[in-house]
């Protein structure tokens, strides 16, 4: 048997459907491998798992913290930008992690891959708490729209009032 067949198709070659379920499976895996493959299958296992989580941050470098450098990407700190919205309306300067992850869902065009809106919350230091309130409050700021993330009406006006 080749290396190609033991190892399945390059990482590079499978399409972004096939990449994240061979990812998946790879990582649904990895407990037996570790506590019940041999050296060789625990190595090739690495080796399998490694090439395809490096081409996932290659192809979709903001959904993870490895491809995002774990900084905002955005050219500075939310409260660096003077005016921004992203900043507490209560003239206190404070930066407001709602405000600030509602600002990134803005700069996207209103609308992020559900783990890069992940990435967006992680990086404004919004708790999950936080997040969980923005989809369920009423009116909602933030929907959902199948994998997406998206801003909605009310989220904008959020933005506008700053508050």
């Amino acid at each position: 048997m080749s290396e190609h067949e033991i190892q399945g198709r390059p990482a590079s070659e499978l399409s972004d459907a096939e990449l994240e379920q061979q990812g998946t499976q790879a990582h649904a895996t990895r407990n037996w491998v570790f506590l019940h493959g041999s050296a060789e299958q625990f190595a090739r296992h690495t080796t399998r798992m490694l090439e395809l989580e490096q081409e996932y941050v290659h192809r979709f470098p903001r959904r993870t913290w490895q491809g995002s450098g774990g900084s905002g990407g955005s050219g500075g700190s939310v409260a660096s930008r003077g005016s921004d919205p992203a900043v507490s309306g209560d003239g206190s300067g404070t930066p407001d992690p709602a405000l600030a992850f509602l600002q990134r869902l803005a700069d996207a065009g209103g609308r992020l891959h559900k783990l890069e809106a992940h990435q967006a919350a992680r990086e404004v230091g919004l708790a999950r708490a936080a997040v969980a309130r923005l989809y369920t409050a009423d009116p909602a700021l933030v929907g959902t729209e199948g994998e997406d993330r998206v801003l909605t009406g009310a989220g904008r006006e959020r933005l506008r009032a700053g508050a």
